[in-house]
This record gives structure tokens, sequence and C-alpha cells, in this order.
């Protein structure tokens, strides 16, 4: 089944998080990728302990509307190599969940093609659950989606001024 989590309030991550929690802890297996985060994050350990496969960035490069032509264009690259190694992690390991963190946002910038998500929603196991996370969703994946929730911003302390905090929002 596929599950879509998106819209412009925090919780997407730890949804998908909480999930994944859920599914190493009946046995499963997971495979974990973020993409255009870069940023150490207090999950990754502990994901990293029960056994989950993390897929993430080998470089850091900040925020996408603050990156210019050239550092966007590497971005990318590293973007698509992180789903190809996600991809390539589920099938090698026959894992029942791949959770995609932020893929919607790396589709959003251009990053990774959305051709590429249609081609793996199309080809991954059926008995692998699908989590896609992010901002922007594309009709096509709303409608193709089995699980949809939208977390909608109400309040939230970056619009005072204040950074992301360790263990609450990274």
């Amino acid at each position: 089944m596929i599950h879509v989590y998106t819209g412009d309030g925090k919780g997407k991550t730890t949804a998908a998080v909480g999930l994944a929690v859920r599914a190493a802890g009946s046995g499963r297996r997971v495979v974990f990728a973020q993409f255009i985060k870069s940023m150490p994050s207090g999950e990754l350990a502990p994901l990293e302990k029960l056994g989950i496969t993390l897929i993430r960035s080998r470089m850091k490069f900040g925020f996408t509307f603050q990156m210019d032509a050239a550092t966007k264009e590497l971005c990318g690259k590293e973007q698509r190599r992180i789903l190809d190694d996600a991809v390539a992690a589920v099938r090698g390991q026959g894992a029942a969940l791949l959770v995609l963190d932020e893929v919607l946002d790396a589709v959003g910038a251009t990053m990774v093609d959305e051709d590429s998500l249609r081609t793996l929603i199309r080809t991954l196991d059926k008995d692998c659950e699908l989590v896609l996370t992010g901002r922007p969703v594309p009709d096509w994946l709303a409608e193709a989606a089995d699980y949809h929730s939208h977390v909608k911003k109400v309040k939230h302390p970056f619009d005072r001024g204040l950074k992301a905090r360790d263990g609450i929002e990274r």
C-alpha cells in the first residue's frame, strides 16, 4: 500500500519514523531514505539501532531556495543517487517497508523525476509498503495513495524566527 504524508505542518517525518519503528518492531525489514535533508537528526541513531537501513545524502547542501544553479544540479544528482540506492536496498533485502522521506520536495525542486516515482510504484514488490513525505503532492499520487494524511500548520516557532531544536525538529 502507498502512504502519503504531506502538508506544511510539523509531523510528516515523525509519522514516517513511527511507522518505520512499528514495522521494525514487528520483525520487518525497513529501508528509510531521506531526501533534501543532510544535517544530523535525532531519529537516525535509534533507527539504525533497530536495524533499519538508512540512506541519506553524503553532502550538505542547505535549503534549496538558497542554492545556485551549480549547487542545485549537484544536489539533484545526489537525490537521484539516494532514490537508486533505496530501490536497490529494498530489492536486495526484500524489505517490507520503504520510506522516502521528503522525496516529494525533491520532486517539487525538480531534483528527482516524477516518472521515477511512477515507475517505482508500478514495479515495487506488492508486499512492500511505500511511504512518501513532503509538501507538494502530484494529483496522480494523491489518487494512487491508499493512505493520504495532510498535516496542516496552524503555528510553528520558525514563524517567530526560532531555529530547529535538537530532539524536537531535528
